[in-house]
């Protein structure tokens, strides 16, 4: 009977294993980015094997192969104590979404020296080794209990840890906003997975659902048990991300009642001033408190139980209001301060000023272990922001936007376990969506200066403009299933891992609003002109809705082995494929009316050759409008995004001390709908871009089209401005995005080695992610003769005839990252006292376009923009942070961060006719500043932050204890200058980019923060 059981697990795995490349072509999707658990390893041969979970008595059972094999999957991370017939019983610790190994043989020794933990559960001291995973050839690390409760913290949102892990970088920005990048790209890259549901934002930017300038913490704090930042050659499983992937478990209720009370708070009493304030000299009104509750428990013992959390935000952030163009050069060469030029009532709002901000999160769980294969998870998230925005650098206060953002999760899984393989069935429901309105009511003032090139923004004032007002979310269910078969043996053992998961969810954006025109004013040497010299404004179409809504399917699978061929070598080999339909895209129809008049006569200025068609001009320039008219079916969806997954892990003795690792793979990411929606939006809400003359040279500005005389009556009657093209689409910006659009991905390549080094586990990579295919929005107008650059100006007058500047979408922004990535841990273990964590990245990175944008608008195409230094990530980063048991109930804890200043993305300009070979007169380029020194290594450090936190706890006895704790910000006081200054001359050297030393800062100025609580 063994023989034939052996027979067909391995005819089993020789058939999974040749599916990996034939299971692609199903039409569906998996994406099970499990937080769970595998504990393999060797027991004596077909001996039971029984894991129970210590803190909620839960187990999970099964049967070792007739070689001793053995592996249990889809183990909640946790304490277990697991036994085997023959076999001494060992207590352990797994960590989330890892795969740790313990040997069970006679004697029950581990197969590698593990430190020990000492953890309380349910008032039982339990000491227990902890498996560290080191045969994996992920590149990440671990975020445990410990460093979330005791590293010193600024926004309490539990993603600020992962910048202990080589090449991850958590930046708080001066309005507050918090953003976690990686590899060289920016925010909308990275994936957070809770409970292996991905939070991913289909519709904004920054990655993770209601992340996008705010705040706000994704998850509340309390709810989250520890997680895994994975920062590239992630698994098969892993899906809609091409940077980071950070695996997160949540905290479930115990056989014992546990909760947890805390508020904390601090303001302007308890901060330094910062820049801006000690150079008007005055300090402003802040505040920050945040505080919540948490219990669980359970309701049948063993069996059923439950977890709530709560925790709320009420901000108030200082924030320094600055001009985008500080001076203004007169006749003579001698700079200008802005301030003396622009109306009093606008020079009067810059300098100090603050954001309030709200936000209320709520997490419930319910877990219920009905049998010893049977688990079911049922769990809700409510999150509820509210926020001013948008003031800072060229924003005025009176230009801030009032942000409404609401996030709603659901979910519901069923795991099943058996003795050779675990299956997770998972239905989820989302609701994500972010409503930003002007504050105030009224026209939108734009204050520019035509000295120089480009027209670069001053600042704006008045109330915010009609692109302020908008709503974009998500909402829709998901399914998914996961099947891990973990007793297959074919020329070694095998863990092999399928999904198929399928979203169909309805995707909104409302691009702008119908109130607030926008008025632009030219400010030169003399002054600021009383006439505007543009607006801008909205307009509906009768019959149209003003906002898009797509029916968007998201389809995938995946299968992964991960192969022990034998105690050294581990190949981990996988592959999947995704699939997403975009109806707003693929089903769009170009309006009859824009077609006509691509393909219609060429009316702009400059002569153009007699019976030119405007698509004959484009053509010369390079632009097949072909590519861009939609009729409806002649777009498709990619079929094409397969991604092999391929990584190995070489244990050198066997013994998990020194392991080789390394891997290969392709990730594909999402085209965000907030571009894909571009082109219906632009038409059911007309923008509208006008000019209007000088009544001194009765030209329009940079004779740019289309150019009426001025009417007063335009700033106070609406209606009066949008008469002007009330029978027209005279300056009806037209958005097409091209017919084959990709989504965009990373190519991911690294090796390592990690080394157990007495308590320390140490690790040392060398990776390279190269992504593409990111969206680009480009200018497609073209003067007659094809050109972009006639004397160096653009062709912005030269737009669709009957409309306005054609705007047209490809594939083209690339990043290209190399990083050297040092780390060592020293775990925290109860009869050391203290633990610590050192991470060191260096990064040469490089990108055709700031990390930041997606419009690119100074050369024809993006394929004549530079590559130049990224500026996504400082060149050297170190992060180190450890943590202390000192007497009489002490806890302290320090992280120190050190950075060097990240390069600054901009536009060097010849201003003396000169020209760049493109035509242009400026040319993409980014420098560095001078950094700051500290004592040591020269003026090299662009970030500087030493943060030191103490906690006094008072044990009431009977599991009972109250703490008072202490976070000091920033110690030293250092000052972290957001801000720069640039020259424009079109000399490249860094000369000329510094800070601005009296403007806005990332990060906190010295601050105390004061945290009571009582926990039981």
């Amino acid at each position: 009977m063994i023989k034939k059981s052996l027979l067909r697990k391995t005819v089993l795995a020789s058939l999974i294993s040749a599916a990996i490349t034939s299971i692609a072509v199903l039409p569906e999707a998996g994406w099970a980015q499990s937080a769970a658990a595998t504990l393999k390893g060797r027991a004596p041969a077909n001996s039971d094997i029984v894991a129970t979970n210590v803190a909620n008595g839960s187990a999970r059972r099964t049967k070792a192969s007739a070689d001793g094999s053995y592996a249990l999957v889809g183990l909640q991370p946790g304490t277990y104590r697991v036994e085997a017939n023959g076999a001494s019983p060992q207590t352990v610790t797994l960590s989330v979404a890892s795969t740790a190994t313990l040997d069970l043989a006679a004697g029950g020794a581990a197969e590698a020296p593990a430190p020990l933990t000492t953890t309380t559960l349910e008032g039982v001291t339990v000491t227990a080794q902890n498996l560290v995973e080191v045969k994996t050839s992920e590149v990440g690390n671990t975020i445990s209990q410990r460093q979330i409760q005791t590293i010193p913290q600024a926004t309490r949102n539990f993603l600020e840890f992962a910048d202990t892990v080589p090449g991850m970088v958590f930046t708080t920005d001066p309005s507050g906003h918090t953003k976690l990048t990686s590899g060289g790209q920016n925010a909308n890259a990275v994936n957070v997975y809770i409970d292996g549901v991905g939070q991913k934002n289909y519709v904004k930017e920054g990655g993770v659902s209601g992340q996008f300038n705010s705040q706000g913490n994704p998850f509340p704090q309390l709810g989250i048990g520890e997680y895994k930042v994975i920062t590239s050659n992630y698994k098969a499983e892993y899906d809609q991300v091409s940077s980071a992937a950070v695996t997160a478990e949540t905290k479930s209720g115990t056989n014992e009642f546990h909760g947890e009370v805390f508020d904390t708070y601090t303001d302007q009493d308890w901060r330094k001033k910062t820049p801006a304030e000690i150079a008007s000299g005055t300090k402003i009104h802040s505040q920050e408190r945040e505080y919540g509750a948490a219990l669980g428990g359970p309701i049948i013992q063993d069996t059923l139980h439950f977890f709530l959390t709560y925790e709320a935000k009420q901000f108030d952030t200082p924030k320094t209001i600055v001009p985008g163009v500080a001076t203004i050069n007169d006749a003579n060469g001698q700079p200008i301060s802005v301030l003396d030029l622009l109306p009093a009532n606008v020079s009067s709002q810059f300098g100090a000023g603050h954001l309030p901000f709200t936000e209320r999160l709520f997490f419930g769980k319910l877990d219920w272990e009905f049998s010893d294969r049977d688990r079911v998870e049922v769990s809700a998230r409510v999150r509820k922001e509210e926020q001013a925005d948008n003031i800072g650098t060229s924003n005025a206060k009176s230009a801030s936007t009032l942000v409404r953002n609401d996030d709603k999760r659901f979910d519901a899984r069923w795991q099943h376990s058996a003795d050779a393989w675990f299956n997770e069935l998972l239905f989820t429901y989302q609701k994500n969506f972010n409503n930003p309105t002007s504050l105030n009511g009224g026209n939108a003032l734009s204050y520019t200066t035509s000295v120089g090139s480009g027209d670069p923004l001053i600042v704006n004032a008045g109330a915010a403009g009609p692109l302020a007002t908008q709503s974009k979310g998500q909402r829709g269910p998901g399914f998914q299933d996961n099947l891990t078969f973990n007793d297959l043996h074919w020329m070694g053992d095998h863990i092999v891992k399928m999904g198929i998961k399928y979203q169909d969810l309805k995707l909104v954006a409302q691009d702008a609003g119908l109130g607030n025109s926008q008025f632009f004013y030219d400010v030169t040497a003399e002054g600021t002109q009383d006439q505007p010299y543009s607006a801008f404004f909205t307009k509906s179409v009768p019959g149209l809705s003003p906002s898009a809504q797509s029916n968007d399917k998201q389809f995938g699978t995946y299968i992964q082995d991960d192969w022990a061929i034998n105690d050294k070598l581990t190949l981990n080999l996988g592959v999947r494929w995704d699939y997403e339909q975009n109806s707003t895209y693929l089903d769009y129809v170009t309006p009859a009316s824009v077609v006509a008049a691509l393909n219609g006569p060429n009316t702009g200025g400059d002569n153009p050759p007699p019976g030119q068609t405007y698509a004959q001009a484009l053509a010369l320039g390079g632009v097949n409008i072909n590519d861009y008219i939609s009729t409806g079916n002649n777009r498709s969806a990619p079929k094409n995004e397969f991604q092999p997954r391929l990584g190995f892990s070489y244990d050198l003795n066997a013994d998990q001390e020194h392991v080789i690792f390394g891997g290969a793979g392709r990730s594909y990411d999402r085209n965000l709908y907030d571009y894909l929606q571009l082109e219906q939006t632009k038409q059911s809400l007309q923008n509208f871009r006008v000019f209007f003359r000088d009544p001194a040279t009765g030209l329009c500005h940079h004779d740019q089209t289309p150019c009426y005389d001025f009417n007063p009556a335009f700033l106070t009657d609406p209606g009066a401005l949008q008469s002007l093209v009330a029978a027209s689409n005279a300056g009806t910006e037209v958005d097409l995005i091209n017919n084959n659009i990709k989504a965009p991905y990373s190519d991911q390549f690294s090796i390592g080695m990690r080394n157990q080094v007495g308590e320390w586990m140490t690790s040392a990579a060398v990776a390279r992610i190269i992504s593409k295919d990111g969206l680009v929005f480009t200018l497609g107008n073209r003067y007659p003769d094809g050109a972009f650059f006639v004397n160096g100006g653009q062709p912005w007058g030269h737009g669709v005839p009957g409309f306005g500047a054609l705007i047209i979408g490809n594939n083209g922004i690339e990043t290209r990252t190399n990083q050297l990535l040092l780390s060592a841990d020293k775990t925290y273990t109860k009869d050391s006292g203290w633990g610590a964590t050192l991470a060191y990245t260096y990064t040469n990175g490089s990108q055709n376009r700031d990390i930041n944008e997606h419009y690119a608008f100074d050369e024809a195409t993006i394929d004549q923009y530079r590559f130049i230094t990224s500026n996504a990530t400082a060149k050297h980063r170190l992060v180190a942070s450890g943590s202390l048991d000192g007497p009489w109930g002490f806890v302290f804890s320090g992280k120190l961060t050190l950075a060097t200043p990240i390069p600054h993305s901009q536009f060097a300009c010849y201003n003396n006719g000169a020209f760049f070979p493109t035509g242009s007169h400026c040319t993409p380029y980014s420098a560095t500043p001078d950094g700051h020194s500290l004592g040591f290594g020269g003026k090299i450090y662009g970030y500087r932050s030493l943060d030191l936190q103490a906690t006094k706890n008072f044990d009431l006895s009977s599991g009972l204890s109250l703490y008072v704790r202490a976070d000091f910000l920033n110690v030293f006081n250092f000052k972290n200058y957001a801000d720069y200054s640039t020259q424009n001359s079109g000399v490249l050297n860094d000369s000329l980019t510094s800070y601005i030393t009296n403007g806005n800062i990332v990060g906190y100025p010295r601050t105390i923060r004061l945290t009571g609580g009582f926990r039981f």
